[in-house]
């Protein structure tokens, strides 16, 4: 008995899978943040055949920044989408859906944007939300200069890309963020290691006790206008006492 063929769509399954985990693999190799927005953009060129260029719209303190692009004509649509307020990038990053214009000369949705991008040789755009738990950390962006330049395959691929890419983008930027906490508390443990040979050089010179000697450093920061670690480095590293400013008169004896 002869196999049975399989259908022409399980191909089509079998290479979305393929792309999935090859995807997955690129995107959690990349890195540190930026080098992974720079590999979910060259993705999307090499794997979305529609795509000329692809960018990645960032939401950082309730702004919208193009963090990365394939290509510096990207900079400009980007930067009217931002002026102006429309375009499909900002609309799939408010919703959290995806939007696909696919002629932008013809869609009434963005009546101020798409007649400018299509004279910039932009015809169709698909916008992929990136989605974290709680909130959307920006768009993947995919430009053509045809119109309709995204079928069915490559829309699903750009979905699958960016929800590998949200993913992905939350796993660096939680791993800079614990790198970032970390590097402030060796700096924290540093300055207080410093301050306190500081301390003790100045209670052993001057006899006095270490209340003092920190005011003495507190003093000279202050007259110096320079931060608490640097005048103690420099009381480390040189042994010169820090200058405290002019010494306040004393109050001479009531009378009596």
């Amino acid at each position: 008995m002869d196999d049975k063929q399989a259908p022409a769509g399980d191909d089509s399954i079998s290479a979305l899978t393929a792309d999935f985990l090859q995807t997955a693999r690129a995107l959690f190799s990349a890195g540190n943040v930026q080098d992974t927005l720079t590999k979910v953009a060259e993705l999307a060129v090499a794997t979305i055949e529609g795509c000329a260029f692809a960018g990645v719209f960032l939401v950082a303190e309730d702004r919208v920044t193009t963090a990365v692009h394939t290509n510096p004509a990207i900079d400009e649509v980007d930067a009217i989408q931002i002026r102006i307020g429309e375009g499909p990038c900002l609309d799939a990053i408010a919703s959290g859906v995806t939007f696909y214009a696919e002629e932008l000369a013809a869609d009434s949705r963005w009546p101020r944007f798409g007649p400018v991008a299509t004279e910039g040789g932009i015809r169709s755009v698909l916008a992929l939300p990136l989605l974290a738990a709680d909130s959307s950390l920006g768009a993947l962006n995919l430009y053509a200069y045809y119109p309709r330049a995204f079928g069915v395959i490559d829309r699903a691929r750009g979905l699958i890309l960016a929800s590998l890419a949200a993913l992905a983008l939350s796993t660096a930027q939680s791993h800079s963020d614990d790198e970032r906490r970390a590097a402030n508390l060796r700096a924290a443990v540093a300055t207080r290691e410093i301050i306190g040979q500081a301390i003790g050089i100045l209670m052993e010179r001057e006899r006095i006790p270490a209340d003092q000697a920190f005011d003495v450093l507190r003093r000279a920061s202050q007259h110096l206008k320079l931060k608490l670690r640097e005048v103690a480095q420099t009381l480390v590293d040189t042994g010169e006492s820090p200058d405290t400013g002019p010494t306040a008169p004393e109050r001479p004896p009531p009378n009596n």
